[in-house]
């Protein structure tokens, strides 16, 4: 079974597949700070020492699940954003054969 589909439908696609990984790649990002920052506080209010606070928030099992959470999503969106580009290469593949043929028929006798 061939794929009937435009190539333009299927770049759209890929390209909407990776700005939606993209921007919660971005958003987990983003948030590292308020994230730790909160989880610090929450300890703070237990009457822990900043410093101590800010170890133990590091070295928690749910601060290295939200690293590897973030992570797993900027080479999600990484991954996206290769097969977005294959897409490209594609169609500059097609266009380069098409003119090839084209010139191939030029010459021939």
């Amino acid at each position: 079974m061939t794929n009937v589909r435009p190539q333009s439908e299927l770049y759209r696609e890929a390209a909407m597949r990776w700005a939606d990984l993209d921007a919660a790649a971005r958003m987990l990002e983003e948030s590292k700070t308020a994230v730790f920052s909160q989880r610090v506080g929450e300890l703070l209010k237990g009457g822990s020492p900043v410093a101590k606070a800010e170890v133990a928030v590091r070295g928690s099992p749910s601060w290295q699940d939200y690293v590897e959470k973030m992570v797993r999503a900027r080479t999600a969106a990484n991954r996206a954003k290769v097969e977005l580009e294959f897409i490209r290469m594609q169609h500059w593949e097609k266009t380069q054969d098409r003119a090839d043929q084209r010139f191939e028929a030029r010459l021939a006798p």
